[in-house]
């Protein structure tokens, strides 16, 4: 992803105020293995992004809440089982069945995890005594707005997605 944003998050950006693309002050981009030890790769990669970006305070609940939309990609979004053998016997390339997308803007972080399935995540009641379950409500909790939107083009799936207002400073 450049550092003009993507075009698979342009409804994120309807629901804001406009944002000039020549303002974005950098983007990241990692693709992450199918495994669940990809979440704690991903909090490694937000924290790098974030300190090299100078927010390194953002990084408890930016972190928080990267972990959640991570595992909820993997636990709801992929195909139950190893991956599918690809043409020739090898193993198919799954490292972009998930992404995660870190973007700055002067105002604003967004948080974006992309992932194959076409279905929507369910918010439900969160049962705090149960030891699953509570994610989008952290997420909801920690960040100042989420969504999620499916993606449109040759891209099959969806993306969600949560923003962080930034201090003005």
């Amino acid at each position: 992803m450049g550092t003009n944003g993507s075009t698979m998050l342009e409804p994120l950006w309807r629901e804001l105020p406009p944002v000039d693309p020549s303002a974005m002050s950098g983007s990241a981009s990692r693709a992450l293995p199918s495994r669940f030890e990809a979440v704690k790769g991903a909090r490694h990669f937000t924290g790098a992004t974030l300190e090299q970006w100078g927010l390194p305070d953002l990084f408890d609940d930016v972190a928080l809440v990267v972990s959640e939309l991570v595992t909820n990609a993997l636990r709801h979004a992929l195909p139950p089982g190893p991956p599918e053998p690809a043409a020739g016997g090898e193993r198919a390339d799954q490292e972009a069945a998930v992404r995660l997308h870190l973007m700055r803007c002067p105002s604003r972080l967004v948080c974006a995890v992309r992932d194959p399935s076409e279905e929507s995540p369910v918010a439900g009641e969160a049962d705090f005594c149960e030891e699953s379950g509570r994610g989008l409500y952290l997420v909801e909790s920690f960040s100042d707005c989420w969504g999620w939107h499916p993606l449109a083009g040759p891209l099959r799936g969806k993306v969600v997605w949560a923003l962080f207002r930034l201090p003005r400073g």
